[in-house]
This record gives structure tokens, C-alpha cells and sequence, in this order.
């Protein structure tokens, strides 16, 4: 399966995205809300700057205290943000988030320069699941004769 297959998957490819500039403790509203693990730092919602997850947050209350709340979000997001593309296999980007450590990861367009959606391990997790089901019916209906 390919990332192009996971977001057609996905009830909605829309991508919360907060402004440079914007508190840490907004952003942190904003997660609790949408019930969501991460936001895109975009000035225009398409070009990536960087990417807060909650564990960024817990980590920077961990360092510095509450005071972090109130510091732009830039001050904690992470800028060297790993992207995948549409015709990225799962099994790769599974490997690239697991040996990262990271949960989600932004989907940009074939030429790097916009992103087209974000895709989560549990997204990938799903969608390879539902590839092992469907190779084992076959594999089922092979055996059978059907």
C-alpha cells in the first residue's frame, strides 16, 4: 500500500495547521479540543515551518515550567520535519516513524513544496492491517478452491 492509498482511507485530509507566532498553551487548547496529537506550523497552510506534538509540549513544561505556555510556538517545534510523499510505501514510512520515534508525518506533494495532507502510525497501522486481511481471504479462497 502507498501513502496516496492511506489518505483516501482517511475520513478527512484535513491538516490542523497554527501560525508562527501562535502561544503554546493555544496550541495546546487546540489539541485537547480536536482531540488530536499534532499540529503543521504554517504561515499559509500548505508550507510546512515546523511541527508541535503533545510530547513536545509535556517535554517543554518538563524543562522549563509553565512559563513555555505563554512562548510562541516556534520556540518548541520541531524544524527539521520528516515528510512523506504519495507514492511513499507504508512499510517505509512505518520503518521512518518507528526508528524516529514520531507519530505523524506531513504528506507533501511529489515536488516537496506543498503539503497534501498528514498521516498518523495509527493511520498506517490500519491500513496495513486491513492489507494483511485481504491477503489472507485470498490466501483462504486460494486454499479452498474458491
Amino acid at each position: 500500500m502507498i501513502v496516496q492509498q492511506i489518505l483516501k482511507l482517511k475520513a478527512s485530509n484535513e491538516v490542523t495547521t497554527v501560525p508562527p507566532g501562535t502561544d503554546v498553551s493555544h496550541v495546546a487548547e487546540i489539541l485537547a479540543s480536536r482531540k488530536i496529537g499534532t499540529v503543521v506550523v504554517s504561515s499559509d497552510g500548505k508550507t510546512i515551518l515546523g511541527i508541535v506534538s503533545e510530547r513536545d509540549i509535556v517535554a517543554e513544561v518538563a524543562r522549563n515550567g509553565n512559563v513555555c505556555l505563554i512562548a510562541p510556538v516556534e520556540a518548541i517545534m520541531t524544524k527539521a520535519v520528516q515528510c512523506c510523499k504519495c507514492a511513499e510505501s507504508a512499510d517505509s514510512v512505518l520503518e521512518r516513524m518507528t526508528t524516529g520515534r514520531f507519530r505523524h508525518m506531513p504528506v507533501v506533494d511529489a515536488a516537496g513544496d506543498e503539503m497534501v495532507g498528514l498521516i498518523s502510525i495509527g493511520d498506517v497501522v490500519k491500513a496495513r492491517l486491513m492489507e494483511l486481511a485481504a491477503e489472507k481471504d485470498a490466501l483462504e479462497g486460494m486454499i479452498k478452491g474458491f
